[in-house]
């Protein structure tokens, strides 16, 4: 049977629309990389360290190399405390990350800050974010050991209550392996040096997978 030019027009035409119809569903395109916004003070941020060395840098390239998609957002402000935190959320909002890390308080605790404001900040960020549906992982702090065992209690207290009250995953200790360790502080002791920060990325790599896994399923 011979087929006239017109059938084999209509015949490649049908074929391109089913193509460009196949190239363009959601199931062959390839998933958005999940932001994850690294949120906190100068230990995200990256003071004193170099271009590439930095938690956020650090992270991303960890979990790239573990397969993850990953864009790993320096929401990090050196100076913050959680009041400070709390003023800029909108902004680093502005960013659409699909998950947020909050590392915060380190200098609350170094002020001798009230422990009763850092809950208070904390929890109007989670708050926030819980309005956003965005998946959280929380980081906690530890106050300094020169304050007197009432403040230290009451510090130590404000990360685990707030992830009760809230249903967040909470990583105990963001320093957890590298504090008053001088082979992994920078000269100051209180600042992680590219080393120390390898070491936060391996210990906190595990839980920041699950956060990453939350994220998917509210894709």
């Amino acid at each position: 049977m011979s087929v006239s030019v017109l059938d084999r027009l209509k015949f490649l035409g049908l074929a391109a629309v089913l193509l460009g119809a196949a190239v363009s569903s959601p199931l062959s395109a390839r998933a958005a990389p999940v932001k994850l916004l690294a949120f906190g003070d100068s230990l995200i941020h990256g003071y004193g360290l170099n271009a590439g060395t930095t938690f956020p840098e650090q992270l991303e390239d960890a979990l790239r190399a573990r397969g993850f998609d990953v864009q790993v957002i320096n929401g990090g402000n050196s100076g913050d405390t959680t009041a400070g935190g709390r003023a800029r959320l909108d902004w680093a909002l502005a960013d659409n990350p699909d998950a947020v890390l909050i590392e915060l308080g380190a200098n609350d605790g170094l002020r001798g800050l009230d422990p009763a404001r850092t809950f208070d900040n904390l929890d109007a960020i989670l708050t926030r974010l819980a309005a956003e549906k965005l998946p959280v992982l929380l980081a906690g702090m530890l106050a300094p050991r020169n304050l007197g065992a009432d403040y230290t209690r009451a510090f130590d207290s404000v990360f685990p209550r707030l992830a009760k009250k809230h249903g967040v995953p909470l990583y105990p200790f963001f320093l957890d392996g590298v504090a008053l360790d001088p082979r992994l502080n920078q000269a100051d002791g209180l600042h992680p040096n590219p080393a120390g920060v390898k070491v936060l990325v391996e210990r906190i790599a595990p839980h920041i997978v699950d956060l990453i896994a939350q994220a998917r399923r509210h894709d």
